[in-house]
Parts: C-alpha cells; sequence; structure tokens
C-alpha cells in the first residue's frame, strides 16, 4: 500500500475514534450537588396529574424511584417509561413509590402506563421551577420542531433512589440525551436500600 493509503486510513481512523469519544461524552455532567448520594433529597414542589399539590417530603416513610423525564414528545422517555412496566411489579412489591416528575404534558407518558396496566404516579413541573432547583435544567434541549409547543428548555434525564427517610441513595444522570438507566439498576438499587 502506497504512504497516501495509510495516511487516509489512520486519518480515518482518527476521525471515527473522535466521533465515537465525543457521542458518548458531549452530554456529559457532574450530578448537581443536592443530588449526590447521602443527601437528603431537597424539598420540592410540583402538581400531581389531578392538579394537587405534592411535596418531596410527603415521599419520606417509604423507599421512592423518582425518574425526571423531558416529557411526551422525547422517544428516548416514551421507551424508559415503557422499558419501566417489566419492573414496575417488582419495585412495588418491595414498597416502594414510582415517580415520573415531568415538564408538561403528561399524556403521553400516561397513556403508555395505562396501556401496561400500571400505576405510575406523574408529577408536573410545569415551570421547570424543580428542573432548576435540583440542577437539572436542559437549556435550548428542546428540538426546534417542539419549541412552539413546549418551549426551549427542559429536564435532563435523572433516575434517584431514595430511602424512606428520605435520603439520597443513587442518582444518575444519564450520560447524553438517549442514554436511561437499566431498570434493573434501579430495582437493584431498591433493594440495596431496603438492606441498609
Amino acid at each position: 500500500m502506497s504512504t497516501t493509503i495509510y495516511a487516509v486510513i489512520a486519518a480515518l481512523a482518527i476521525i471515527a475514534a473522535a466521533a465515537i469519544g465525543w457521542i458518548r461524552f458531549r452530554g456529559l455532567r457532574a450530578t448537581p450537588p443536592q443530588l449526590r448520594p447521602g443527601s437528603p433529597l431537597p424539598d420540592f414542589r410540583a402538581v400531581d396529574e389531578q392538579g394537587d399539590p405534592v411535596r418531596s417530603v410527603g415521599l419520606h416513610g417509604a423507599p421512592a424511584v423518582l425518574l425526571f423525564v423531558r416529557g411526551n414528545w422525547c422517544p428516548f422517555c416514551s421507551r424508559q417509561v415503557s422499558n419501566l412496566t417489566q419492573h414496575y411489579r417488582d419495585i412495588v412489591d418491595l414498597g416502594a413509590r414510582l415517580i415520573l416528575v415531568t415538564p408538561k404534558p403528561l399524556e403521553t407518558t400516561r397513556r403508555v402506563a395505562d396501556f401496561f396496566k400500571v400505576e405510575f404516579d406523574f408529577w408536573l413541573d410545569d415551570e421547570l421551577a424543580v428542573t432548576r432547583q435540583l440542577g437539572l435544567l436542559l437549556e435550548g434541549g428542546v428540538p426546534g420542531n417542539y419549541q412552539k409547543e413546549y418551549g426551549s428548555d427542559t429536564i435532563w434525564p435523572t433516575a434517584l433512589v431514595v430511602d424512606a427517610a428520605g435520603i439520597i441513595r443513587y442518582t444518575q444522570l444519564s450520560r447524553h440525551i438517549s442514554d436511561r438507566p437499566d431498570p434493573a439498576v434501579l430495582l437493584r438499587e431498591i433493594r440495596k436500600t431496603l438492606r441498609t
């Protein structure tokens, strides 16, 4: 092979490695200090599906899995809800609650849950106040064709496992927009929480 062909192959390998690295780490962000394991879950207020106010301190007394999802327009979030249905019964049979916190609207994620006959709790963070309080704001994260209806900012996908005393035991921020936690991992973390 000529030197030119080797140079082209080397350049393509470098470009491919850089592209893979960028895709894997482009969304990497640090866990906000208020969501680090061992910290109390901050007290925040949201609204449930019936429009009634709810507070995170109301979760004390039982462990909980809280999933912060972007909304019904996000195919990765809809897939996440669908994947969770396979482990939903295992989670609630351990005495834990499963709560999805989302900026508007709730309809599609609720339809997915209804289809699989599971009772997730859905909390609405309509003005992104909780999202900002917890350090999970993703500015400009809504694709352009959805911004007219949903605005431009959204939530960074995150999973928390909280014990019965309100202490965060597990935190996972998505590394990039398409990445979501494995429901089996959340189930494992709930079991670990119950043993402590």
